[in-house]
């Protein structure tokens, strides 16, 4: 008996890199805001970001290059929007 096969959710993001490279890289970024506000906040404050999240920007980074490939990631600045969109809040911080 054959398996079926699932369909993605929406066909037309599934076949674009670009666009789940985008999703997984905001995933990743906003968990760090939303497991650690107060230093987020410190860091903004601070100016101090970089250094506060650094082992978590590492981790993540690694979560997002498993998952889209390292040569995708380093050709792309997906990652590096996320961590100016979301965890310093717009700034040019990385």
């Amino acid at each position: 008996m054959p398996t079926p096969t699932r369909a993605p959710i929406n066909p037309f993001l599934a076949n674009d890199p670009n666009a789940k490279a985008r999703r997984l890289s905001r995933a990743l970024i906003s968990d760090l805001v939303t497991y650690f506000p107060q230093r987020r906040d410190e860091g903004l404050r601070d100016g101090t970001l970089k250094e506060l999240f650094r082992e978590e920007i590492k981790k993540s980074y690694e979560e997002y290059t498993d998952q889209v490939g390292r040569e995708f990631a380093e050709s792309t600045t997906h990652f590096q929007e996320a961590l100016n969109e979301i965890l310093a809040a717009g700034q040019k911080l990385f």
